[in-house]
C-alpha cells in the first residue's frame, strides 16, 4: 500500500499529513521525525476502520 504523505513546516515544527484517509496528520521536530511518526498512525487507522466494518480507501 502507497500511502500519499504532504509535509509542511509551520512555525518552527513540521507537519506530515496522510491525504488517505483523510484526518491523519502529526508534528514532528524534523521532516523525518513527522513522516516516521504519521505512517503507522495512518496504517492503524485503516486497520481500526476495517475491524469496524469499513471499506478503507486504499490505491
Amino acid at each position: 500500500m502507497e500511502l500519499t504523505i504532504e509535509c509542511e513546516q509551520e512555525d518552527g515544527r513540521w507537519i506530515a499529513e496522510v491525504l488517505e484517509p483523510p484526518g491523519v496528520l502529526v508534528y514532528g521536530e524534523s521532516k523525518e521525525t513527522a513522516i516516521t511518526k504519521v505512517q503507522p498512525l495512518a496504517l492503524r487507522v485503516l486497520a481500526e476502520r476495517s475491524e469496524q466494518g469499513e471499506v478503507p480507501f486504499v490505491h
